[in-house]
C-alpha cells in the first residue's frame, strides 16, 4: 500500500494531540495559579512566573542534544520514556515542599518536555503524505489549542478548589493513562530517510533547506517571545488592571482557549491554501487585540470580545509557523528542525517570561500588551522582507520537495 492509500492515521495523531495537551497544560499550569502559589511558597508572583522561563530554559540548553544523541533511537520507545520522566517530574512539583524543590522538579520536567517536541513534533510527517501534513499538524496541534481551552482553565479552577498540588497531581496521574494509550494506539515509524540510488547525504549545516529553517526559528523566537511578556502574566492583568472578579478569571481563559480553538481550524483550512496570507492575517488579529486590551482595560465588554479575538488569531499561528518549517525542511533535516522549533519556542517562553517578570515589577502589566504588539509587527516586517528576497531571487517555497516515510506495522 502507498502512501497515498492509506488511510488518515486519525488514532494514531489524536494520541499525539492528547499527550502535547497534558504536557502544555503542566508548563503553563502556573499562570493560573501564579498567585497561590506564591503565598503558600512565600515567594513572590514574578518569582512563580520565572517557573515557566526555567522550564522552557532547560528545553532551549537540552532539547537539540538530547535529540542529536537520542535520533537512532525507536520514536516510539522513547517517546514512552519521556512520558514516564514527566510523570515523575509532575509528581515531584505536587510534592515540593519548597521553591527550590519546585525548581528542580520544573528542571526535571523541562528535560522532558524538550526531547518530546524533538520526537513528536516531526511525528506526524513520518505518519502522512505530504499533501495532509497540514491537516495532520492542525490535529496535533489541537492539543496544544485545548490546552489552553480546557486544560489551563481546568487546572485553575482544580487548584482554586483544592489547591495547586493536587492540579499537579491530576497531570501527573493524566500521563500515567497516556503511556497506556500511546503503547496501543500509536503507530510505530522508521524516521531513517532512504537514499536514491547516487544520492548523497549532505551535513544538516550544508543542507540547502535549513537557511529557511532557521529563518522560521527566528521568526518564532520574536512571537512567542513577545506573546509570553503578556500571556505569562495574564491573571494580574485580568484581576489588577481589568478588575474583574478572581472567580472570572478561568471563565476569561476559557473564552481565550475556546476562540483558540476557532483559530486552529481555520489554520488547518487556510494552511495548506493561503500559508502566507493566513499568517499574516493572523498576525495583524493578535496585534488588534492586544493593542485594544492595552487601551479599553477598564471597559469589561471589550476586554472580553479582545479576548476572543486574541484567542482566535493566535490559536492558528504556532500550527502555521510548524506546518511552514515541516514543508520547506528536507527529510534529512526534520528531526533536527523540530527540535530547533522546539528550542525556538521555548526561548520565546523562556525570554518572554523574564521580560514580563522584569517589566511587571516595574510598572506591573501597563507595557505588557504593547510588547506583544511590536512583536508581532515586527514578524509581520520579517516576513514581508522574507518573501521579497525569495521572489528577487526566484526562490520556491520549498527548496525540496518532501519524500513521506512509510509507518511501520506498530
Amino acid at each position: 500500500m502507498t502512501s497515498s492509500d492509506r488511510p488518515f492515521p486519525w488514532v494514531g495523531l489524536i494520541t499525539l494531540a492528547a499527550a502535547i495537551f497534558v504536557l502544555v497544560t503542566s508548563e503553563f499550569l502556573p499562570t493560573g495559579l501564579l498567585p497561590i502559589m506564591a503565598s503558600d511558597l512565600g515567594v513572590t508572583k514574578p518569582q512563580i512566573g520565572l517557573l515557566i522561563t526555567i522550564f522552557a530554559g532547560t528545553v532551549v540548553l537540552t532539547a537539540a542534544p538530547l535529540a542529536a544523541l537520542t535520533r537512532h533511537y525507536s520514536r516510539k520507545s522513547l517517546l514512552l520514556v519521556v512520558l514516564g520522566v514527566f510523570a515523575l517530574a509532575n509528581v515531584l512539583a505536587a510534592i515540593a515542599p519548597s521553591y527550590e524543590v519546585l525548581v528542580g522538579a520544573r528542571v526535571l520536567g523541562g528535560l522532558a518536555h524538550g526531547l518530546f517536541w524533538a520526537v513528536a513534533g516531526a511525528y506526524s510527517a513520518h505518519l502522512v503524505p505530504r499533501h495532509q501534513l497540514a491537516r495532520a499538524v492542525a490535529v496535533t496541534s489541537a492539543g496544544g489549542t485545548i490546552a489552553f481551552v480546557l486544560g489551563v482553565p481546568l487546572g485553575t479552577a482544580l487548584g482554586l478548589a483544592f489547591g495547586w498540588r493536587a492540579a499537579f497531581g491530576v497531570i501527573a496521574a493524566t500521563v500515567v493513562v497516556l503511556v497506556v494509550a500511546v503503547i496501543v494506539f500509536l503507530p510505530t515509524v522508521n524516521h531513517h530517510v532512504s537514499l536514491a540510488t547516487g544520492e548523497i547525504r549532505l551535513p544538516v549545516r550544508r543542507d540547502p533547506t535549513m537557511p529557511s529553517v532557521l529563518f522560521i526559528c527566528v521568526l518564532v523566537v520574536i512571537i512567542i517571545t513577545g506573546h509570553n511578556v503578556f500571556y505569562t502574566y495574564i491573571a494580574p492583568f485580568v484581576l489588577d488592571t481589568a478588575g474583574f472578579a478572581p472567580e472570572s478569571l478561568s471563565i476569561l481563559l476559557f473564552l481565550y482557549g475556546g476562540a483558540g480553538a476557532i483559530g486552529l481550524v481555520l489554520a488547518g483550512v487556510v494552511g495548506g491554501r493561503y500559508p502566507r496570507g493566513g499568517l499574516y492575517g493572523m498576525f495583524a488579529g493578535v496585534m488588534l487585540a492586544v493593542s485594544t486590551l492595552a487601551l479599553f482595560a477598564g471597559v469589561p465588554v471589550v476586554v472580553v470580545i479582545a479576548f476572543v479575538i486574541w484567542g482566535t488569531a493566535f490559536g492558528g499561528i504556532p500550527a502555521l509557523l510548524q506546518t511552514r518549517l515541516l514543508r520547506v525542511a528536507s527529510p534529512n533535516v526534520r528531526d533536527v528542525g523540530a527540535a530547533l522549533l522546539t528550542t525556538s519556542f521555548n526561548i520565546g517562553i523562556g525570554g518572554g517570561a523574564a521580560i514580563g517578570a522584569l517589566l511587571y515589577s516595574i510598572s506591573g502589566t501597563t507595557w505588557l500588551p504593547w510588547v506583544e504588539a511590536g512583536a508581532l509587527g515586527l514578524g509581520i516586517v520579517a516576513l514581508l522582507i522574507m518573501e521579497s528576497r525569495r521572489r528577487a531571487r526566484g526562490v520556491p517555497l520549498t527548496t525540496r520537495p518532501i519524500t513521506v516515510i512509510e509507518a511501520e506495522s506498530p
